[in-house]
This record gives C-alpha cells, structure tokens and sequence, in this order.
C-alpha cells in the first residue's frame, strides 16, 4: 500500500462530496465509509488480551495482520492506485495509522454543527414513510429527542464529533488535515488544490459541474434514500434550517475549528 489516506470527520460535512470528486481522478479510489474500519476494530479486538491465544501475538505480528486488512480489500486497485478510505473511525485512530502507513494523511471533513443537524433532520424529513437506521428504524420521536440520540457519546454526530476533537487537540496530527464543507461548496478548486498540496499529489483537473456518485442501494437499506446523494454541480445552496431556534443557537459556538486560537498544534484547516 504506496498510497493510501483516510477520510473522517463529522457527518453531513461533504465526505461524499469530496470522494465523488476524487473518483474523478483516474487514479484514485474513494467512496462513502466502508467496511475496512469496522473490520481493523474487530481484528484489533480479537487479538488483544481477552483472546487466550494472543499470548502468541505480539505488536509486529498485530501491525502486519493489519497492515493486511488494507492489501486484501483493495487488492484489485493497480499499485499506483491512491487509495482514500473513509469513516469516522479513523480520527480515533492516528497513532496507530500513523505507524501502519507513515506517509499517509487522515483528511476530516467539517461543517458548523447546526448545519449537520439540519441536514440530518431534512433527510429524516424527506423520509416520511421510512423509518431510518440512523434512530434504529424507531419511528417515534422529535426533531429534539433525534438531536438528542445522534449527540450522544455513542451517536452519530456526538462520537464523530468526540473523536474529531481527540484528533484534532491530539499529538499526533502532523498528518491532519480539516477541510470544511463550506469551502469545498464554495470554492471547490482551492479546496482540492489544497489538498492535493497536502497529500503531495499533482494536481487533476476536475470537473465541478458534472459530480456523480451512486450509492443508492445502500441508503435505501437503511431506510434513509438520499443520504449520500449530491447534486452534479459543485455549488453553495443557501436555506432556511428546519432546527427550531433553541436548537439552532444551542450549537452555534462549538466550531472550534475556526477558533484560531485554540489550533495550538498547527493543523492545517481549509
């Protein structure tokens, strides 16, 4: 695995976005979250101290049965492939990629936080007969009792959120990078361009009136049809947000990333 990165950060930032217009470069491979987290997790699990035998594996052996998750799932990629894999997992997770793959770069895609629970809530809305597994397929509850669920420690924004801030405040984020969704809607070339820069890559011409990415399938097995859907056209798209007032100022604040002062670390935000 030459070239590999990571894509993270919160949900509803412009991940799939961002991978749509990656795929656009025939060199690299990037979709929305896969399975390869889930199956580091459970693997680095499996060979920790609850297993009886783990008495017979020791670090080298964990990082190259790790190491090994990667060179299976996208063995079918030719070797000057660039791999981006994405979940939410990976900001929890620098350390060790950071000794798996050294050159590697873990890319977090962020937006101001009502604007994630709006965009959630709209989908949840559009979805009116369709319970989502984003609430468990429970088709009960308010616009206050999701905000709630998806802001708890275990949630979907609240633990995105969590491990966003252990990356970012962490120690090892020399290889961090914060790309904001309301720079790649606005202005989606010095996004990209910076990007590149920061994976030391030369640059592709993309084309940001005609993004394609289909997952449909899979939203609609969640119950939620649309989640990963973009619109061809790169654009800004400015709305009224559905959040009640209350809620809609609640969160206003917890941007921290544009709070220059509190980037003691010097990562790198776009």
């Amino acid at each position: 695995m030459k070239h590999i990165h990571f894509i993270s950060g919160l949900p509803r930032s412009g991940s799939s976005l961002f991978s749509a217009l990656l795929r656009q470069n025939p060199r690299f491979v990037a979709n929305m979250s896969g399975p390869v987290a889930g199956l580091f997790n459970t693997l680095l699990g499996e060979m920790s101290g609850k297993n009886e035998f783990s008495v017979f594996i020791d670090d080298i052996k964990r990082q190259r049965i790790l190491r090994g998750i990667f060179s299976s799932y996208y063995g079918d990629e030719g070797g000057d492939a660039v791999i981006f894999d994405t979940s939410r997992w990976w900001c929890t997770r620098l350390g060790a990629l950071k000794i798996l793959f050294p050159n590697s770069k873990i890319i977090a895609c962020v937006r101001q936080l009502p604007w994630v629970l709006d965009s959630i809530e709209r989908v949840i809305r559009s979805n009116a007969f369709q319970p989502s597994s984003i609430f468990n397929f429970n088709p009960g509850g308010t616009v206050y009792s999701r905000v709630e669920g998806i802001l708890s420690n275990e949630g979907l924004v609240g633990f995105a959120y969590n491990a966003l801030k252990e990356a970012y405040f962490g120690e090892n984020n020399s290889n961090l990078m914060l790309l904001q969704y309301e720079t790649l809607a606005n202005d989606p070339g010095l996004a990209l361009n910076a990007v590149y820069g920061f994976i030391g890559e030369p640059y592709y011409r993309h084309d940001f009136e005609n993004v394609v990415l289909d997952n449909d399938e899979f939203d609609r097995r969640a119950g939620t049809p649309g989640l990963h859907r973009i619109r061809p056209r790169v654009e800004p798209f400015e709305r009224k947000t559905l959040l009640p007032p209350d809620l809609a100022v609640r969160f206003k604040d917890d941007s921290f990333w544009r709070n220059p002062q509190l980037n003691t670390r010097g990562v790198y935000v776009v």
